[in-house]
């Protein structure tokens, strides 16, 4: 299993919009960067990753999992966007900031941090659960 975190402005689409989906999830759609697209061809059904609100609140606030393959992304006819489909797990009891992020040595290296506007990015085991032991989420 793979580790990923997804960003998403909570005024367009929050942790709590993607509850309201229910076990079906939704696409993980509207991706127009490269390097965001092929972490998603990398994905495989059950990875996990956190839902991060960007721009408004900037923390981990939720737990998802890959539920579709790689698929063409609806809101475009261009062949070159795909995206996969999420849903929600769990909500992150205590969310993460940031800024409590970029405070923890451990996490120095997290894409989070060096590559902050990438809105679909990997996370390494070791920061999994670093960041689920920041976040009070038990296994």
């Amino acid at each position: 299993m793979a580790y990923w975190l997804f960003k998403s402005e909570p005024d367009v689409f929050s942790f709590e919009d993607l509850k309201k989906k229910g076990d079906k999830g939704t696409q993980w759609d509207g991706v127009r960067n490269y390097q965001a697209r092929n972490n998603m061809r990398a994905m495989e059904i059950g990875d996990k990753g956190f839902f991060y609100h960007s721009n408004v609140g900037l923390e981990v606030v939720g737990i998802v999992e890959v539920c579709s393959p790689i698929h063409q992304d609806t809101t475009t006819e261009d062949a070159r966007w795909e995206c996969v489909d999420v849903r929600a797990v769990r909500e992150v009891p205590k969310p993460v900031t940031l800024k409590d992020v970029k405070a923890n040595p451990k996490l120095a290296e997290m894409s989070l941090v060096t590559s902050m506007r990438l809105s679909v990015q990997p996370v390494t085991a070791a920061e999994w659960a670093e960041i689920c032991r920041m976040g009070g989420v038990k296994s």
